[in-house]
């Protein structure tokens, strides 16, 4: 009480008192402080009963006025005193030993404000950066302390300090053999740390402490550095009578250099304050965006930042309960690190694990933005540093268990990042985590040459549908990712010298027979058994798609991937015979429904695909090794597989596998369209393609519908009740088989939107 009033007597003095020049005013706010310590006997009294507080205020109005008073860049008296008396070193032994209690507080607030309100630039000069230095390492040192947001709010004006200008980070490197032991250390102990920090000196091409820079003059770095403040005899005089002991720091015999504004930050991410820990990645965030070299190595080599990444993200991983439901982990809302606050009580959607879930796909957002946002250098360290501690040492044993839950649960998840990463270098080792780097054909003998590429593979042909249905939507995603190696690995490196087809040379015959717009070696689908049925109405005349066809080129003229494009959609559109057709019975079921989607589609897959130079039209098969034994690839031999059992796979199942081949299909690469989209093809002996593997699937139906009554009103019905213009009934025989003509009539359609669109796509200028 007495100390509140005599606080309120002394304001009221120095508010009738005539004013003082601001320099003697600074120097008289300081003295107060520091005649307390030389004066006051008690130690123990709590620094807001005391006048500290409004002196170190009343310094910085005096700081802030002077600057406003003077031209920018021009230093006046009162922060002349402040650096060349050392305030802010002795408020840093002040602050450290935290007396009175609460004085760390009030430093941490001084130097806060100091550095965001003073325009100049401060850490430049040594006695300021120094002390600044100092009370970093102060920070993160106690978790959920009373001056945690004291200690972020400080650390994060510094970053914003070193990202406006990031050369000031080299004066926050340290090395780390820098010694620090106290005055009653043995001489020997110091000789041998400053031996080794000589000859790291060295070896990093770094000294201990970074050049000044230009503003600040050498002579002024050395008088300062030597010259000790006026009043520092008296103060250390008060602060031994205090008991405030100089506390020796730590000598870390370790490598390189420390960078202990990462390390404060990285303590604080683990504060129990949510705010707190937002904070801190908040600076974490801004200290990987500095280009400066030596700071990108110490980032990655010096501090535990990678550790922390990544075992975080293994920890909030491996909390996470096996029992979580696939379908909430596809379906929960889409998770911004920092905005991952929850109450399971507030939320009507709530289920088991969604918190750790929440959890996980948060940080695994602050992992992806971080990388996203860092410095190349520190980008690559770090997004190695979660393929090699996170992917491989955590979700592959996961994804290669034998456990149908684990496998589903652990599938979910995978797919859940797939979808959510945005950083391409974070996006490059999880493709190669995923696929493997390899870029050779593949051989039969070799598929499993990446275990975890072929395990992933064949659980897109697993016994459960689930696994089965979920490893094919991840496939769908990863290939909507701007990264070329993930379709060259899967399906372009096993095209590349076009050994699906069978060369023939051309001879003028055949020429002839192009102009008169048929195709040398083809069979006119009106002239094979297969397609009996087809009739002028149940075709599209030229008419209706272009005005006129390509002209065959001399160097390609049956295999540039241009064929005739309404024989080519006439194809699609006829293979499914019409007594197995039941879209023309349901309105708005048309083939026109799919272009609108095909041309967005595509046009989204050009946009991703322009970076990657692929080539207009095929490798001349001159060029070609036609001799090599063709492989369509384990990727695609098992959607072909796949295909050829729609008759009699699930629903869900066949929309998936249909789903990942139209988008396979979109892609704007001559080699993709002539063997996914070209029925024309010439295939070599044994080779299959997509139209080839349709071909036999109808041959199977038509043997098929003849032993089931009714077909075509079953079929009717199975439509309508899909499309829920039907209400559930009785169970209909033959079900599944029903549901798959369906999705073949309906994939069917598809294939031919995507190769008109793609066609007239390439003959727009």
């Amino acid at each position: 009480m007495f100390s509140k009033f005599t606080s309120i007597l002394q304001h009221a003095v120095e508010a009738l008192a005539p004013s003082l020049p601001l320099q003697e005013d600074f120097v008289y706010h300081w003295k107060a402080i520091t005649h307390y310590y030389i004066e006051t006997s008690d130690d123990k009294a709590p620094v807001t009963d005391t006048n500290i507080p409004s002196h170190l205020e009343q310094m910085l109005v005096i700081l802030i006025q002077e600057e406003s008073e003077r031209e920018f860049g021009e230093t006046g008296p009162c922060m002349e005193y402040l650096l060349h008396h050392k305030i802010l070193e002795t408020l840093y032994t002040l602050g450290k030993a935290d007396c009175p209690p609460g004085m760390k507080q009030q430093v941490l607030v001084f130097y806060t404000k100091l550095l965001g309100k003073i325009r100049q630039p401060l850490l430049p000069h040594i006695n300021v950066h120094r002390p600044v230095q100092k009370l970093i390492r102060l920070c993160g040192e106690v978790l959920a302390t009373p001056t945690e947001n004291e200690e972020i709010q400080f650390l994060c004006i510094v970053c914003a300090k070193l990202k406006q200008d990031p050369y000031l980070v080299n004066f926050f490197l340290e090395n780390k053999f820098k010694s620090l032991a106290s005055k009653g250390a043995p001489n020997a102990t110091s000789e041998d740390v400053l031996k080794g920090q000589d000859s790291l000196s060295t070896d990093t091409g770094q000294s201990c402490r970074p050049e000044e820079p230009s503003g600040a003059s050498g002579m002024e770095h050395t008088e300062l550095e030597d010259e000790p403040p006026p009043q520092m005899d008296d103060l250390s005089t008060g602060l031994d009578t205090l008991s405030i002991a100089a506390l020796p720091e730590a000598t870390v015999v370790r490598p390189n250099q420390d960078y202990n504004l990462v390390n404060s930050l990285l303590n604080l991410t683990r504060s129990p304050d949510g705010r707190i820990a937002v904070k801190a990645c908040e600076g974490l965030m801004l200290l990987v965006s500095l280009p400066e070299p030596a700071a990108v190595k110490c980032l990655t080599q010096s501090t535990c930042l990678c550790e922390l990444l990544t075992d975080r993200l293994a920890s909030l991983y491996k909390a996470l309960p096996q029992s979580v439901d696939p379908l909430d982990i596809e379906t929960v809302e889409a998770i911004n690190w920092g905005l991952d606050s929850y109450s399971h009580k507030e939320d009507a959607s709530a289920f088991p694990g969604k918190r750790a879930l929440i959890s996980f796909l948060s940080w695994f957002d602050y992992c992806d933005q971080l990388i996203k946002e860092a410095q190349k250098t520190a980008a690559v360290a770090l997004a190695k540093a979660v393929h090699e501690r996170f992917f491989i040492g955590v979700m592959e044993p996961q994804l290669m268990q034998t456990s149908e839950m684990g496998i589903l649960t652990s599938t979910a998840l995978l797919h859940r990042i797939v979808r959510q990463v945005t950083s391409d270098i974070l996006l490059q080792e999880m493709v190669f985590f995923i696929l493997g780097e390899q870029r050779e054909p593949e051989t039969l003998a070799e598929i499993s040459r990446h275990p975890l590429r072929h395990r992933l593979i064949e659980h897109c042909d697993h016994i459960s549908d689930e696994i089965s249905i979920m490893t094919l939507r991840m496939f769908e995603h990863l290939l909507q990712k701007p990264n070329e190696h993930i379709l060259y690995n899967l399906v372009l490196r096993n095209l590349e010298e076009r050994n699906y087809t069978e060369y023939k040379p051309v001879c003028p015959e055949d020429k002839d027979v192009v102009e008169n717009g048929l195709i040398a070696g083809a069979v006119d689908l009106e002239e094979d058994p297969l397609f009996t049925d087809i009739s002028p109405d149940n075709t599209l005349s030229n008419q209706e798609w272009l005005s006129s066809s390509p002209p065959a080129t001399p160097d390609h003229p049956k295999n540039d991937g241009k064929t005739e494009v309404h024989k080519i959609v006439n194809s699609f559109l006829c293979l499914v015979p019409d007594e197995a057709k039941s879209s023309y019975h349901v309105e708005g079921t048309g083939y026109d429904t799919y272009l609108r989607d095909a041309h967005r589609q595509f046009r989204d897959y050009c946009a991703i695909c322009l970076r990657w130079e692929w080539p207009g039209s095929p490798k001349a098969l001159e060029k070609c090794n036609l001799e090599a034994a063709f492989f369509e690839g384990h990727f695609l031999k098992v959607l072909f597989d796949r295909m050829g059992r729609i008759l009699d796979q699930p629903y869900d199942v066949n929309l998936q596998v249909t789903s990942v081949l139209s988008r396979l299909s979109l892609f704007p690469h001559p080699h993709i369209h002539e063997y996914l989209l070209d029925p024309y093809v010439n295939l070599a002996s044994g080779c299959r393609s997509l139209f080839s593997v349709i071909v036999r699937v109808v041959g199977d139906l038509m043997v098929r519908i003849q032993r089931i009554q009714d077909f075509t009103p079953k079929l009717l019905l199975v439509r309508k009740r899909l499309l829920g213009l039907e209400p559930e009934g009785p169970i209909i025989e033959h079900i599944t088989l029903l549901e798959g003509v369906i999705v073949l009539e309906e994939f069917c359609k598809e294939l031919a939107a995507i190769a008109f669109v793609k066609y007239h796509a390439a003959s727009t200028p």
